[in-house]
């Protein structure tokens, strides 16, 4: 069954984390509900895509309602498709939230202890990767295009958990949003050649050839793979069904649009108790 939920027309809950934990915000936009135009209409909550600021502005003050977070308390990150994770604190708040030059540079991932916190990350075919510690009160999102998935950002969480913040991997709930199906992603041998690095051999559970030099590539499947290696409980991992490519009414795709396209927003925190 689908986790990833439409609760609003702008917004797709992970209902099994925010049924049962209310102080819980996570999920992501869909395409509808917001103000922009042209092939960003309408819910466009991104700044880096040349629609209108103000409209961007507006989309997220919609959302904010929505979400019951309000928008100068998000942090919004850069997303340069690396791994650099970064631990979120009330300082932080507000950064990335109403402009994109505040934006946290270099940055795919983000993680919080505090409450009243929204971290905010945008994808239009990329992998969003859910991260949640209820014993710990810990949350985090990554961003996981291929090349942060060969790079292994789920890994990169999982470590910055267990090691860093000293949570066992059995304590972590993952789960994997909306993202371009197999169907829709065809890739070539170079990215495959990357993704046997760190999957090794559960390599060729996450892709099939279709010619000699191109390939179908789950990046989902390639994704809980990774987090399993990293000893994240198979049954502590869910998968959305939704492609954002297949489904044109409901997400923006940068592969399907040929790159003009609008972002969702994957987002997760702990609301003001």
């Amino acid at each position: 069954m689908e986790s990833f939920v439409r609760t609003s027309e702008s917004i797709l809950s992970i209902r099994p984390w925010t049924d049962k934990y209310p102080n819980l915000a996570a999920g992501f936009t869909t395409k509808d509900g917001g103000i922009s135009r042209g092939y960003f209409h309408s819910m466009n909550p991104a700044f880096h895509v040349n629609d209108l600021a103000d409209d961007v502005v507006s989309n997220r003050k919609i959302l904010a309602e929505r979400i019951h977070v309000p928008a100068e308390k998000w942090v919004g990150a850069e997303q340069t498709h690396e791994t650099n994770i970064v631990k979120i604190t009330a300082s932080e708040a507000g950064l990335g939230a109403l402009d994109y030059a505040t934006a946290l540079k270099q940055t795919d991932g983000m993680y919080t202890k505090e409450n009243g916190i929204l971290l905010t990350l945008l994808f239009a075919d990329c992998v969003p990767v859910f991260f949640f510690a209820p014993k710990h009160h810990l949350v985090g999102a990554a961003h996981a295009g291929w090349k942060g998935t060969v790079g292994g950002i789920s890994k990169a969480m999982v470590e910055k958990w267990t090691r860093v913040e000293g949570i066992p991997a059995e304590d972590i709930y993952v789960a994997i949003g909306p993202s371009i199906c197999p169907k829709c992603y065809m890739v070539d041998k170079k990215i495959i050649d990357l993704l046997k690095v760190i999957l090794e051999e559960e390599t060729k559970t996450a892709y099939n050839q279709i010619t000699e030099s191109q390939f179908s590539l789950d990046l989902k499947k390639a994704n809980a793979l990774i987090l399993h290696k990293s000893g994240i409980l198979n049954e502590n991992i869910i998968t959305s069904e939704l492609c954002t490519s297949c489904d044109e009414t409901l997400f923006f795709s940068h592969r399907r649009d040929s790159g003009k396209t609008g972002r969702m927003m994957g987002f997760i925190g702990f609301k003001e108790e």
